[in-house]
């Protein structure tokens, strides 16, 4: 990384996080888990256990990032807490598709929602936005942390509007907010623990700023507290949004409806209304490519900067920028949105993206009990509370995935197979330094 590089704040690494995390999810998961538990009471402690259980992971993770504090989330976190190629294979999925397919869906989507409203092609604004940010991050890493902050903070202004209209209104909603007769048994259902996976799934992103630490001012205890407030922030805004939702819009128009937001606002605004919603909502979305366009490629970087096989990728250029690490990863998003197969994708990723996240939580118990007079500049709250309850939740949402989704799981193992060719084909390069600074 250029040593003259700029780095950013508090302000803008908290935005990193929050944009990772508000995307396709809040807007679209709601519809679906209303089919299976068409009650106000349980859909509410689904979105709080959720938020619960994503703090659990930010607390374990900011022990952890303060511990190993360089770019390049689960692969460099793995990389020194266990062995160089568990790390390896997390940062080839990172590197891949684990950044470049959720990137694809929320241009898709934005290109689906100004197509349908513009009468345009829907592929044309979806390319358009991929390149657009990507140019963006090419450049002054101040510029680019202005440009992350106004997107993320006007999409949480967006989100408080929008959830204020809605509790402003005539409520047309149909639920109930307190326990009603039958919802424990709908907490017990099989329909609560399918929509739970779709919560965390829109939870996901909440470790977003492990990724670009070395581009974060003092980020040892920076990144903690950014991933802090900004799961906390989404925490309340997820909550809020979704009871809004169900306050102003009756069950039935909302069920199965895959965006609800933009039902919500038809309801409240009207047809013109919600057309403006709609569209404040799919720029709302381009916060959320950005953030990605960010984190992931600085993971390219930092395997560039370990393996000299993959030396090219940590090469910056005159701003200090991972320029061909991001050319990289846009050119996979491209080939993603043109062929259509980002969802199929995400499915086969997922259960891989959770077992890396589970390893770097049970990683902080590992450290705890191997190296326990390391320098911590953070602790995780509540331990071992947090890391069990984090690594239950993540166990039973790994064996729901594969029982699943096993023909897509068996497509990530193959995934994993081919990364681990490409380490011990680079394991020559490999110049990682297996000591810590402590």
């Amino acid at each position: 990384m250029n040593k003259k590089a700029a780095k950013v704040g508090l302000v803008t690494a908290t935005a990193i996080v929050v944009a990772n995390m508000i995307g396709t999810g809040v807007f679209g998961s709601l519809g679906y888990q209303l089919l299976g538990i068409p009650s106000g009471f349980p859909i509410m402690v689904l979105w709080i256990i959720g938020g619960i259980v994503s703090l659990c992971g930010a607390v374990c993770y900011a022990e952890i990032a303060s511990i190993f504090p360089k770019s390049g989330g689960e692969y460099h976190l793995l990389s020194r807490t266990w062995k160089p190629l568990i790390g390896f294979l997390a940062g080839w999925i990172s590197v891949t598709v684990g950044f470049a397919a959720p990137i694809a869906a929320n241009a898709a989507l934005m290109g689906s929602y100004l197509g349908r409203i513009f009468e345009l092609p829907p592929l044309a604004p979806a390319l358009a936005i991929v390149i657009l940010v990507a140019i963006v991050h090419l450049g002054n890493l101040k510029n680019i942390g202005r440009f992350q902050s106004v997107l993320t903070y006007a999409k949480v202004a967006l989100i408080l509007t929008l959830g204020i209209t809605c509790f402003s209104s005539v409520g047309a909603g149909t639920v109930s907010f307190l326990p009603v007769e039958g919802d424990f048994k709908l907490i017990a259902s099989s329909s609560f623990a399918i929509s739970f996976v779709y919560v965390l799934y829109a939870y996901t992103g909440w470790n977003a700023a492990v990724y670009m630490m070395e581009e974060v001012k003092n980020p040892e205890k920076t990144v903690p507290l950014a991933l802090l407030i900004g799961t906390a922030l989404v925490t309340a805004l997820y909550v809020m949004l979704n009871a809004s939702f169900l306050y102003s819009t009756p069950v039935e128009q909302l069920a199965g409806e895959a965006e609800v937001g933009f039902v919500a606002a038809e309801q409240v605004l009207g047809a013109k209304g919600g057309m403006v919603m709609g569209i404040l909502i799919s720029f709302g979305l381009i916060s959320t490519i950005s953030s990605m366009t960010w984190a992931g490629p600085r993971v390219a970087a930092a395997m560039g900067r370990d393996h000299q096989r993959f030396g090219i990728f940590a090469k910056t250029n005159s701003n200090g920028i991972p320029a061909l690490a991001i050319a990289l990863q846009s050119i996979i998003v491209v080939g993603l949105v043109l062929s259509a197969t980002f969802d199929q994708i995400i499915h086969y990723v997922q259960a891989l993206l959770t077992i890396s996240s589970l390893m770097v939580v049970v990683g902080v118990v590992y450290l705890r009990i191997k190296h326990p007079d390391w320098k911590r500049p953070y602790r995780a709250w509540a331990y071992p509370l947090t890391p069990l309850i984090f690594a239950a939740v993540s166990v039973y949402v790994l064996i729901f995935q594969v029982k699943e989704k096993p023909v897509e799981f068996l497509f990530g193992l193959g995934t994993v197979g081919i990364g681990v060719l490409f380490y011990f084909l680079s394991a020559r390069g490999q110049t990682l330094d297996s000591e810590t600074e402590n």
